[in-house]
């Protein structure tokens, strides 16, 4: 199995939830303005939406976009998934609201077309993060233990800190306690990412 990443990128979350499930993975490192990996090969050929995650399974199938990946690490490891019988379905809502309503608005902060527009998605995504303080159940999204999401969350809240996005402090100490979890050390530290 392969996970191919960029360091700090969207990525990040994946590799961390395969570390926290305990699956074993090789790590391809993608340069994105190149669009090749670390050995050469033109990323586009195995990717033609040409980001990362990328997720090569051990039978050659290769899944992308954060929601498909995380959701197949939790399949693996439910442990890693909210629990009951819509335990899926709110995984599911969760990934997808961080991935439309804060990781997409990042582009726009990223590389604006406007001094405006990224003002105001750095006001949203300063308003998503109070929600998201909001609906935490516990230390982490879903209660006492960390879920798939809680990796994608804590990778936008590394953005944010990136960029001076403030926080509430209820996110500011969960991304300490991510930050703690051995499964991000070794993901961060395989990243190079202090």
């Amino acid at each position: 199995m392969k996970l191919y990443y960029s360091p700090g990128a969207c990525s990040l979350a994946d590799h961390i939830a395969l570390h926290e499930a305990d699956i074993s993975f090789d790590r391809v490192r993608v340069d994105l303005k190149t669009k090749l990996t670390e050995a050469g090969q033109k990323f586009d050929e195995i990717n033609p939406k040409s980001y990362v995650p990328v997720l090569e399974l051990d039978d050659g199938q290769r899944l992308t976009e954060n929601i498909a990946i995380l959701s197949w690490v939790a399949q693996q490891k439910p442990a890693l998934a909210p629990s009951g019988e819509q335990g899926s379905l709110h995984l599911l809502e969760m990934l997808a609201f961080i991935s439309t309503e804060i990781h997409k608005q990042f582009g726009r902060v990223f590389k604006p077309s406007a001094d405006a527009e990224a003002t105001a998605a750095r006001e949203k995504i300063g308003q998503r993060f109070n929600l998201i303080a909001t609906m935490m159940k516990g230390d982490y999204l879903f209660g006492a233990e960390a879920s798939v999401a809680d990796a994608y969350l804590f990778t936008m809240l590394l953005w944010a800190q990136k960029v001076g996005i403030e926080m509430p402090q209820r996110l500011a100490d969960f991304a300490q306690r991510m930050r703690a979890r051995p499964a991000v050390q070794l993901a961060l530290k395989h990243e190079g990412i202090d």
